[in-house]
This record gives structure tokens, sequence and C-alpha cells, in this order.
């Protein structure tokens, strides 16, 4: 699996300061996934990480490179964690939550270098995310879990404009946004996630789905094509 972490696939995790280890510089951190995976000198590896640095635009790359987490801000390690994601130029990248823990305008910072990169070097991305607003910008293709399992999959657009779900209607519904009819309160989804050690029989958002039957708690829904190439694992579609 070593073989395959870094140089096949490579992962930005949801909080940098938690990921980077704190008592070693950034530069120790980078060089060491370089060398792992290709076989350079400690000063060639080093000038690549500095030029990896460069490209996600960290500025004065040279000095950042010798500086330990704590001296750089939240956005700062970020792009360190994608740097150090891509410096082996990896076949697919998993972005898990990459900009939870930055402002608003870091945020869209962070992800538009992430979609760049990932124009430029040609790459695959699996984003995982609660953020809608970041899904609808930036993924060709959605894949909605409840629970640990696929509820619903489909291209972008189609899934925003027609979710089959109940669960992805919830999510969408209660985004907030301008309404010709004022409402009393904002759409939410009732009830509470079950307990993960102990499951409910049938569909798992069956106790908290308002559309919900007897067959949907005594059995759990395949998932199934659906009429416009997606596929839903529901009884009663939207």
């Amino acid at each position: 699996m070593r073989k395959v972490r870094g140089s096949l696939a490579s992962m930005i995790f949801q909080e940098p300061m938690t990921a980077l280890n704190p008592v070693f510089t950034i530069g120790n951190q980078m060089v060491e996934v370089i060398r792992v995976h290709q076989k350079v000198s400690k000063v060639d590896a080093k000038k690549q990480a500095i030029e990896m640095l460069r490209t996600v635009n960290i500025e004065s790359p040279e000095k950042r490179i010798d500086q330990y987490p704590h001296e750089l801000s939240g956005g700062m390690r970020q792009r360190v964690m994608i740097a150090m994601a891509l410096s082996c130029s990896p076949k697919l990248l998993i972005a898990d939550e990459p900009t939870t823990a930055l402002d608003v305008t870091v945020q869209a910072q962070v992800m538009e270098e992430i979609s760049r990169l990932q124009r430029e070097m040609n790459m695959g991305m699996i984003l995982i995310t609660h953020d809608l607003g970041v899904i609808a910008e930036t993924c060709t293709r959605v894949v909605v879990m409840y629970c640990g399992k696929i509820i619903e999959m489909a291209e972008t657009k189609k899934l925003y404009e027609n979710p089959k779900h109940p669960y992805t209607r919830g999510l969408l519904d209660s985004i907030p946004r301008i309404r010709e009819e004022k409402l009393e309160s904002l759409p939410i989804i009732e009830g509470m996630v079950p307990d993960l050690a102990n499951l409910p029989k049938g569909c798992r958002f069956a106790e908290r789905c308002p559309k919900a039957e007897d067959r949907c708690r005594e059995n759990e829904p395949p998932l199934e094509d659906t009429e416009s190439g997606g596929k839903v694992a529901c009884f009663i579609p939207n």
C-alpha cells in the first residue's frame, strides 16, 4: 500500500494542523514523501518541494520550506498539504473536506488551486464534503451517502435539478436561499441519525423519511437505475 499511497493516489486531509507533524519542518515532511516514491537525492527532492510550494502559490517558498506548521496560517498549511499530495503526480486525488477549517475567502482560493492543478495534471479527484455549493461548482458527478451506504448517484446538474432520494431532497431544501414565499422556519430533516453500531432493519433513512412505508422499514432498497441515467436506493423515489 505504501507504493500506492502518494504515487498512484494521494489525500488532502481535513485538518492540516493535525495531518502535518508539528515537530518536523515543512521541508522534512515534503522531502520524505518525494524520496519514498522517487529515486532522487535529498538536494533534488528539496528543490522539487520548493517548486511544488511555488505551484500552489505559497509566497517565498525557499523560506517557508524551513518553517514548522505552527508558523503558517491555516490557508498556507492547507496549501502545503495540497503540495505534498501532488508532489509525486498521483493519478487520483482524494480531498477530505479540504476547506472546513478555513474562512470563506481562503476556501474559495484553495478550491480554485485544487481545481486548477487537477486540470493541469490531468488527474481524477474524489471530493468528500458536506458543502453543497462547493460540489455544484467543482464536481461532475455526485454520490450521496447515508450511514455508510450509497443512496443516490447522478451527474451533478441532474441531481440538483431533480433529486430522487428523500434524503437528497431534504439536503437541498435545507439550503438557505431567497424565496418568493415567506417561511416561518427553514426546512429541516426531522429526527436523528441512527446509531451506527445498531442500525435499523430495512432502509436506514426510513425513520426520518416523510414518505416511508412498512416495506421501507422491513427491506433495504437496492441501488437501481433511474430514467435520467443515475442510480437511487429508494422504493418511493421523488
